[in-house]
């Protein structure tokens, strides 16, 4: 049973806090592992100005999914050059803007994309994303985005006839991927695909490895910790690397797009609880559930899909039970999955109390409602050094 006792909210309005000396710190540890690959943060992942100039001034680049994410990390003081639009859905009046400002390097899978690019960003650098399986990765992202080898060179082939510069293959491997097998297959298809394009005369100067790269501190649907094997990966990569090199080219320029594995460690909601509850079931088993201040429509809306750690920083030991964690929301889907693992809390939370969401700065800014329910997004701060040496978007600080 849960303590009849009354707390006052002890916490600040709620609020997603974003570590940024860490964000760069994760940017230098990549950098180290991969050394001679370009690093381009899947702007989509925290699309904050403070994140995104802290990254630029670290010599980071941006992967931009339209005009209005380009015009952002211009203001956030990115250089167009150091950018690419890396969505393959593009109206022509998105290509058209994004040209306008200065983008030069266009994701493509289709002919008829081939062919809007052709007309509105005329002589532009294309790269063809090809598909992959997604298996290893909690989310495998297989179907919308992507073409057949087959297809990626006639869309290449096309894009050269039609006045554009071929320059380049992109792949990805899937969200929070966990097998090193993945990229090493998706290596073989680069490759492959990099042989044929030569038979027919075009060699290319880039590849780009997409994102997928895995961030530590999740636990799974059954709360059990995900573990990525990271070394294993950056090996894999490396080798790849290397590997792709030698057989097109030393010159041949490698890209990749990391998002989550940047900032999803280095993020942390700070909510409150809103009530611990034992309720008998239906069935007549005895669950509590723990609703939170924030969920899945402010903040977590990947957990339908893991579970987020949770730290009670008024409650430093006593008694825990398990429950069921859900958001605030009049919504059943907004809660961790009923009939996997459950959380354990503390038995004795009440109203108010203050609680830590940890390793959620990967879409927790960017998957959330304007207000369902009534619930607002999170307001956003940043701490570290690097907070005080990012430039306000005018250029006041």
């Amino acid at each position: 049973m849960t303590d009849s006792r009354t707390s006052p909210r002890t916490t600040d309005e709620d609020r997603l806090v974003y570590d940024l000396d860490a964000v760069v710190a994760a940017y230098a540890e990549l950098r180290a592992e991969l050394p001679g690959v370009d690093v381009r943060f899947a702007m989509k992942a925290a699309p904050a100005d403070e994140i995104l100039g802290a990254l630029a001034a670290a010599g980071a680049g941006v992967d931009a999914a339209g005009p209005q994410e380009v015009r952002q990390a211009l203001r956030a003081g990115v250089p167009v050059a150091d950018m690419h639009y890396g969505n393959t859905v593009k109206s022509d009046e998105d290509i058209a803007n994004a040209y306008a400002l200065g983008v030069r390097t266009f994701a493509t899978d289709s002919l008829e994309d081939v062919a809007a690019l052709a007309e509105f960003a005329p002589g532009a650098r294309v790269f063809c994303r090809l598909a992959v399986d997604g298996g290893g990765a909690l989310w495998g992202l297989k179907n919308k985005f992507g073409c057949s080898a087959a297809d990626g060179v006639r869309v290449m082939r096309a894009a050269r006839d039609s006045g554009l510069v071929p320059s380049g293959l992109s792949v990805h491997v899937g969200s929070q991927q966990m097998d090193s097998d993945a990229w090493r297959n998706a290596f073989d298809r680069l490759s492959d695909v990099m042989g044929t394009l030569g038979e027919h005369g075009i060699t290319l100067d880039h590849v780009n490895l997409g994102g997928g790269l895995p961030a530590r501190g999740y636990l799974d649907r059954d709360g059990v910790p995900l573990d990525p094997p990271l070394d294993k990966i950056f090996a894999t990569l490396r080798e790849g690397t290397e590997r792709l090199r030698a057989a097109h080219g030393k010159q041949l320029r490698l890209v990749i797009e990391p998002g989550r594995a940047l900032v999803a460690e280095h993020g942390t909601i700070h909510a409150r609880v809103v009530r611990l509850t034992r309720r008998e079931m239906p069935d007549g088993e005895i669950q509590h559930w723990l609703y939170l201040s924030c969920g899945k429509f402010n903040g977590l809306y990947e957990m339908d899909a893991l579970q987020y750690r949770l730290r009670f920083p008024s409650h430093p030991a006593g008694r825990y039970v398990p429950a069921v964690v859900a958001g605030p929301t009049c919504d059943s889907d907004d809660a961790y999955a009923h009939d996997h693992g459950l959380v354990r809390v503390p038995e004795n939370l009440v109203s108010g109390d203050p609680v830590e969401v940890l390793s959620c700065g990967a879409y927790a800014m960017s998957y959330t409602t304007q207000g369902f329910n009534g619930f607002l997004p999170l307001t956003t701060a940043f701490t570290g050094d690097a907070a005080a040496r990012v430039p306000e978007p005018d250029g006041r600080r």
